[in-house]
């Protein structure tokens, strides 16, 4: 696995083996997540996603601790998954940081808890799988405004990103920051110190 610029998120690079029939690959590899994590991946819950091109998910993140860490793969068609660092007083903070997962090249992203996550298909039925530490608590889920100047990340030009009504009326970084929703790296820092002392 290979460490994004943002601490904490890895981009998976597998290598696929092609034939006539089709291909195989390995898209998750315990010994290689522990070596790069510091500790194994707690699978509590499975997700998938189809979306037509697009359609824009996100930025969604969770209350720390537990929050809800992701390893993120697209298994038919192609997005580009954006990872943005939301934690209060983190080196990186409101960076963002994109890889482009598709049925191709067949990489996957791993993003840990307290980081902002996001993507959008670019192409129709782009089909996504995300194994998550934590399910789905309502109450601690929360949201940012992806086409938020401030982030400013760079989606693709030529599409018109579509968005669910939550996402469109979700709050911008400072919006979110004000109103004490976002993470602070400290408290981050302190759980995954956790994490790695349980292995």
């Amino acid at each position: 696995m290979r460490q994004l610029d943002i601490a904490g998120a890895w981009v998976q690079e597998p290598k696929v083996f092609p034939d006539s029939r089709g291909s195989f690959h390995e898209w998750f590899q315990a010994a290689d997540f522990t070596d790069a994590a510091g500790h194994g991946l707690r699978l509590a819950q499975a997700n998938c996603s189809v979306s037509s091109r697009g359609t824009l998910r996100g930025v969604h993140f969770a209350d720390v601790p537990p929050s809800q860490a992701k390893y993120v793969k697209c298994v038919r068609g192609a997005v580009l998954d954006v990872i943005v660092d939301i934690r209060v007083g983190s080196p990186t903070y409101k960076q963002w940081e994109a890889v482009r997962l598709d049925d191709v090249d067949h990489h996957a992203v791993y993003l840990s808890e307290g980081l902002g996550h996001a993507f959008i298909a670019l192409t129709d039925d782009a089909t996504v799988v995300y194994l998550c530490s934590e399910g789905y608590s309502p109450g601690r889920e929360h949201g940012i405004n992806p086409l938020d100047p401030e982030l400013g990340i760079e989606w693709p030009e030529g599409i018109t990103p579509l968005l669910s009504d939550k996402d469109a009326a979700a709050p911008t970084l400072a919006e979110a920051e004000a109103q004490g929703l976002l993470p602070s790296f400290e408290d981050c820092q302190a759980y995954y110190a956790q994490l790695r002392a349980r292995g």
